[in-house]
């Protein structure tokens, strides 16, 4: 089993987004533990080592929070607006002997066969929930598709699971398949020719359109 990476954490005493603005220019990112019943704690852990950790596939992580150390799951994280920088944590509490659910990435192996007869694979998912034990959870869920044929499909019963980690997700849920590539036909514009107005000539005059005269209406006794 791989060594788990162990991060420093600072209680936050404030709270907010002017707070969490000046904790991360300080190259900490602000970070909110719970689970286990206990109560939510604000905390702050450092950003290089966190970010190098996830970059890493470490998931789960040991924490230290006034000299305690506790074992978390990243949860969730929250990226700034160009989905660059990490600039939120959510860990959640977790004993290594328990079994959780959580999502894996997955990632499609192999060239299909499909594909020497113009086909191309598709996924259709890119994660599955699974249940296992906190320290057994994989960085990722391989799925082999070198045996796809034209019209064949992948479905979640179909990915192999490491040993002690069980299938959440709906077993018939599709997560990839071989199809031809579909070409689109010919869109036919019907042309419709515009009128096109003669050019006007400079200094040629114009003909002023004739006025109707109008008959002088006829007065009462006239004859």
């Amino acid at each position: 089993m791989a060594k788990r990476l162990l991060l420093e954490a600072e209680i936050r005493d404030h709270v907010g987004s002017k707070h969490a603005s000046r904790i991360r220019r300080q190259g900490r990112i602000p970070a909110i533990v719970y689970g286990h019943k206990k109560e939510p704690r604000a905390v702050s852990v450092n950003t290089h080592d966190f970010v190098e950790g996830l970059h890493h596939g470490h998931r789960l992580m040991d924490i230290k929070i006034n000299n305690k150390k506790e074992t978390v799951l990243i949860k969730d994280l929250q990226y700034d607006e160009l989905g660059k920088n990490v600039i939120h944590v959510d860990l959640l509490l977790v004993d290594v002997t328990e079994k959780i659910k959580v999502n894996v990435g997955i990632e499609l192996k192999g060239i299909a066969k499909g594909t020497e007869e113009g086909g191309i694979v598709e996924a259709h998912v890119d994660a599955l929930e699974i249940e296992c034990k906190a320290t057994d959870i994989p960085e990722v869920l391989l799925v082999q598709v070198k045996e796809l044929e034209l019209g064949d499909a992948v479905h979640a019963s179909d990915v192999e699971l490491p040993d002690g980690v069980k299938l959440v997700s709906d077993p018939e849920l599709l997560v990839a398949t071989c199809h031809a590539v579909a070409v689109k036909e010919a869109e036919v514009e019907e042309v419709v020719e515009e009128e096109i107005e003669a050019p006007e000539i400079i200094g040629e005059e114009k003909e002023e359109p004739e006025q109707p005269t109008e008959e002088p209406e006829s007065k009462e006794g006239e004859k």
